[in-house]
């Protein structure tokens, strides 16, 4: 008889503790459920995070209505031309680097004018600002030339 006592004070006593711990975990699996409900914030959040470090893109470069005063060579350079050859994107000679410029330079500065006006490789015509005239142009290739010899 005494072990059938202590069996049944055993039984109680596991369905006394499986009560408590329902009563303890339950609020707290619920809370984790909900809150992942409504962290969909937190998705996009992660989104941001694993998107890459730096974006490449060559973009059309924007010149001033025509009408206004005639840029100088300097002026177009810093405004269109120096995006791509100051840093030597898209395969364009940088300016700093003279041994790109050799056999360009020997070319003569009609073929160089003819190049940038009808573009070439990846550099569109007139560098992608085609409000740009031609004097313009040379202006910006001559101001290249006075750098590069």
């Amino acid at each position: 008889m005494a072990e059938q006592h202590s069996s049944k004070s055993i039984m109680w006593a596991i369905i006394i503790v499986a009560a408590v711990l329902i009563a303890i975990i339950y609020p707290l699996t619920n809370k984790s459920f909900e809150s992942a409900a409504n962290n969909n914030a937190g998705a996009d959040e992660a989104e941001l995070r694993i998107q890459p470090v730096a974006r490449f893109q060559l973009a059309k470069a924007e010149v001033a209505e025509a009408g206004g005063a005639p840029k100088d060579g300097p002026t177009v350079y810093n405004s269109v031309c120096g995006a791509c050859h100051n840093t030597g994107a898209a395969g364009a000679p940088k300016i700093d680097a003279k041994g790109d410029w050799t056999a360009r330079l020997g070319a003569g500065n009609a073929a160089l004018y003819a190049s940038v006006i009808n573009g070439k490789g990846a550099m569109p015509p007139k560098g992608g600002a085609a409000k740009l005239s031609e004097d313009e142009i040379k202006g910006a290739v001559d101001y290249i030339l006075s750098k590069v010899k």
